[in-house]
Order: structure tokens, then sequence, then C-alpha cells
């Protein structure tokens, strides 16, 4: 697998421009396979690998993608962390046509098991919860527990019919076309990626953490740019300049943290990013929550009401935003904290 260093944000802009100014909001359903196709014509999809010099670059690309529709953002910034995933273990061999996912969720009550090898294939039995555009993608990358209880990545086709997927329990309305399901597996049939606890220990898995802040930070900045917009209208609104000079502070911050932490990892490509990382998904989470309120807060009910584009990233991004795990991320960070030098603050 090749992986593009002088990736084209040019052609990415202009392919996601002609999706996002449609009055009407893209039917995902649908126009999902037809535009990731295109990505994937356009090699848009081969972003540079983290930790390897470019890593600004690739959270750049996801930041658009995500300003363009967060649904959109899901399933490829799934897609394009699971082909870093596959290089980082030595499995790029695996990749063929189509869209990959990652699956990683834990919850206590679904864990997906090896039930038994097979020479390179194992057979799995339990469940897998949180299954992110199960109904639109053709491959993923799922965590499952062996016979010593550690977790194995596993590489599975989607076309099995050995695997039941369950839609009843997915009622969400922000998000809703990412449709997260939980699927059942019945001796269904995987490839081992990697070694056991791999995964985890890897220092692509707090890389690609990172990766999620930007698709924050790029829905947050679309969202931002109607205000901009509305404030280039020759008439005086200064409760809405208001508004707008808090929107830039809180998006200077969170970009500034943003460029910073990928700085930090290119030059320690393979060091634990754990705490750069929490930091900075905790300085973006707060910018994308600041940027929600003075935006709405600004434009009142017309946006949300007649935008097909701002409606859809309002109701999607503070979803989206959850894969943070509020207080308990800030708890880690906090203990990690202190347990650094003297001078972690020092400007």
């Amino acid at each position: 697998m090749s992986i593009i260093q002088d990736f084209d944000l040019t052609t990415l802009d202009r392919l996601l421009r002609g999706f996002t100014l449609r009055p009407q909001a893209l039917n995902l359903d649908t126009q999902l396979p037809v535009l990731m196709q295109a990505l994937q014509a356009d090699h848009l999809d081969l972003l540079p690998l983290p930790g390897q010099g470019h890593t600004l670059q690739r959270w750049q690309t996801l930041a658009r993608v995500a300003g363009c529709d967060l649904a959109l953002a899901k399933l490829y910034e799934g897609h394009t962390d699971a082909l870093a995933i596959l290089a980082e273990c030595g499995a790029a061999h695996l990749v063929s046509d189509g869209i990959w996912g990652v699956w990683a969720a834990e919850p206590p009550d679904a864990r997906a098991l090896i039930r038994s090898r097979q020479g390179d294939e194992v057979r799995l039995g339990g469940s897998k919860a949180w299954c992110s555009g199960a109904l639109q993608i053709d491959r993923a990358l799922i965590t499952a527990w062996n016979e010593d209880n550690q977790p194995q990545l596993i590489a599975i086709e989607l076309s099995h019919p050995s695997q039941r997927i369950q839609v009843d329990d997915w009622q969400a309305v922000g998000m809703a076309i990412t449709t997260s399901v939980h699927i059942n597996f019945d001796d269904s049939p995987g490839i081992p990626v990697g070694q056991p606890g791999q995964y985890l220990s890897r220092p692509g898995f707090w890389q690609g953490g990172a990766g999620i802040a930007a698709c924050w930070y790029g829905a947050a900045e679309a969202l931002a740019d109607y205000l901009r917009e509305h404030r280039r209208k020759p008439r005086s609104d200064p409760h809405a300049d208001a508004h707008l000079g808090a929107v830039d502070a809180a998006l200077f911050g969170a970009r500034a943290s943003l460029r910073e932490c990928a700085a930090w990892i290119d030059r320690h490509p393979s060091s634990d990013a754990s705490f750069p990382v929490r930091r900075t998904r905790a300085q973006v989470e707060q910018a994308v929550e600041q940027v929600i309120q003075h935006v709405g807060r600004a434009l009142g009910a017309t946006p949300f009401c007649r935008s097909s584009h701002f409606a859809r990233l309002a109701a999607d991004l503070p979803v989206f935003l959850r894969q943070s795990h509020a207080e308990r991320d800030l708890a880690a960070l906090g203990q990690q904290l202190a347990q650094q030098p003297a001078g972690a603050w020092q400007l």
C-alpha cells in the first residue's frame, strides 16, 4: 500500500464543495458509497501515516471532510484509520477494494470472542457493539478476546452470512445515518492482525485519537464560517461581533493545540502520545462546545431551519463529540499531569 505524502487538499476541497453546497442535505444512505468511491478514485483515502512528518496534513484532511458532513467523516476517518493500522501492524497486504471500519468499543454487555483457530484464520463468537457504518462498509477491524483474555485485532468481511446485525436499538437523531449497530457472531471467520494487545500498545492508537479531535475541529470551523459570513453584511450587530470574537479565540486555541500535538508526534513517532493527545482532545472539545453555543446564540433559529448543511452539522456534532469521555478523560489527564516534571505549564 502506498501512502501519498504530497496530499492534494485542493482536489479534496473541490470534490467536497459540490456536496456541501447542495440545497438539500446529503442522503448518505445512497450517496455515501458514491462519494467514498470518488474519494478512493482520486486516492484521497491514502493519507500520510501519522508520525512520519505529515501528521498535521493528515488531520487537515480529516477536518475538511468533517466540515462537509460528520456522518461521512465518521466513515472516512474509520476507513483511513484502518489503513494506517494495517500498515503499522505489518498487514497492509490485507487491503483490498471497498470501505473499512474500526470497531474497538468494549462495553461489558458485548464482547467478541475467538472460539477456535483454523490455520491463518480464527472463528468468532459473542458480539460487538457500536459498529458504526456496518450497513454501508465492506470490511472491519475489530477487537476480539483470545483464550488468554487478551484483545486481538481481527479483520472481518461483513458480507459473511454467519454475522447477524441488530439495528433495532439505534434511535439516534444526530449521526443517525452512521447506524452504529450490534453484530452477533456465530462461528464467523476472521484473520488476526498483529500480535495480541498490539492494538492498544502501538503508538498509532493515541495518534489516531487526536485525529478524532481534528474531525471535531473541522465541523466546528464549518459552523463558525456561517457566523463569519453573517458578519460580512454591512449592518451593525455588536452582539454577533462579540460572539464571533469568542468563536475565533476558541478556534485559535484549538488549532494551536492540534498543530503542537502533530509536531510532537512527528518528533516522537514511536513514543506514547497519550498525554499530549489527551490534552489536545480536552482543548478541542472545550473549544467546540464554545463554538456550538456562540454560533447558535448569534444566528438564532434561521440556519437550523433553512440550511440543510448547518442543521445537519449542528445535530451531528454534539453526538460525535461524545466520543470524548468527558470528566473521565479529564481525570486521566490530571493524573498524568501530576506525574509530569515541574515546568509543564511554562511559556
